[in-house]
């Protein structure tokens, strides 16, 4: 049976369906990424990395890379931080130009860099200035904007509602809400009360953030929150299937199992789309270890493969580790349960060799 909880929702016009969004990312949520995802299905929107929008203003070639999309990847929406509403709203014009379906302000990002500007996560501490950004941005274009944020910037000044409150009567079309403040950085204890009360407090669709890694965790933040859609991060880093598996659970069909074969599949073409994208093959590589050291976390051996993808010099190697690895999972699903002792133990040896 299909859930009892939205699987949809729209931004003015723009209909979000199925109502799961890929979580922007830096360093993750690029071009190649988002092609991954989109391609084993069940993302109803992706969103860029988030980018500078004094960059995208004045036209800067790396930023500008940065929010490539396909012709057909529709919706799309390009992130853009800042804490100039002039600027941002150039920011934001500019995205349109390039042909984005939204435009989405970053005010959760938490990183020292970001925030010593006064970006990301540090705009929850001045609500006037949250006001002129989002006045200024949506005045500025004519396709949605909407607001990613935090539940508030430290323990002290949750204000993920009035925030949020304050958006949407600028005319924002829609908010998420991570849970974790920018103090919590990437731990916390889980606290999803202030998405709730946006959502009770709000007429615009209301987005939760957060730790959600599997169906189980999907449903209960659906539950806990009543919130109109989710995004999901991390969770597609360790799992780019989750999507599409959470998506299925929402029309009350059986998640697709992934075996051995399907994941190595995954990891070539992904290490065929770096390879495409970025300017030198050590680039690829050091993106390939990145997705490598994810998603394999969960796996028999993950360990010792990641080991070895680390200790690679190529991605040729690399993609050699993914085929002896990947063979033996298949053995492995198959029954062969001692399938990776030698393994195990001769990556020890390789690591002592390297030392």
């Amino acid at each position: 049976m299909p859930v009892p909880y939205p699987t949809e929702y729209r931004v003015g016009e723009v209909r979000i369906s199925p109502n799961l969004v890929l979580s922007p990312m830096e360093g993750v949520t690029d071009l190649t990424f988002r092609r991954l995802v989109r391609s084993i299905g069940g993302v109803g929107l992706t969103v860029t990395e988030f980018v500078p929008s004094a960059g995208l203003s004045r036209g800067d070639r790396k930023v500008q890379e940065m929010v490539q999309f396909d012709p057909d990847e529709r919706p799309v929406a390009v992130q853009i931080f800042g804490r100039d509403p002039t600027v941002m709203a150039e920011g934001a014009r500019m995205a349109q130009d390039l042909g984005a379906t939204l435009v989405d302000i970053n005010m959760g990002c938490p990183s020292k860099k970001v925030c010593a500007h006064s970006g990301g996560s540090a705009l929850m501490k001045e609500p006037d200035l949250v006001r002129d950004i989002v006045r200024a941005t949506v005045a500025a274009v004519d396709i949605p904007v909407t607001v990613k944020m935090r539940s508030g910037f430290d323990q002290d000044s949750r204000n993920a509602p009035e925030i949020a409150w304050i958006a949407q009567e600028e005319g924002a079309g829609a908010v998420a809400i991570h849970w974790r403040t920018r103090e919590d950085k990437y731990s916390g204890e889980r606290a999803v009360d202030r998405i709730a009360e946006a959502k009770r407090r709000l007429q615009i669709p209301v987005l939760a953030n957060g730790d959600i890694v599997d169906i189980a965790s999907a449903e209960k933040m659906f539950v806990d929150t009543g919130c109109d859609g989710i995004l999901v991060g991390r969770g597609a880093i360790q799992n780019p299937w989750l999507l599409l598996q959470i998506s299925q659970w929402q029309r009350g069909e059986a998640p697709t199992h992934v075996d051995a074969r399907e994941r190595r599949r995954v990891m070539r073409d992904y290490a065929a789309g770096m390879t495409r994208q970025m300017r030198t093959l050590e680039g690829a590589l050091g993106r390939f270890k990145m997705l490598s050291n994810q998603f394999t976390r969960s796996l028999p051996a993950g360990k010792a493969f990641r080991s070895r993808v680390l200790h690679s010099e190529s991605l040729d190697r690399a993609l050699e580790e993914v085929d002896i690895y990947f063979e033996r999972l298949g053995r492995h699903e198959a029954g062969s349960e001692a399938v990776f002792e030698d393994y195990v133990a001769s990556t020890h040896v390789r690591k002592g060799k390297a030392a």
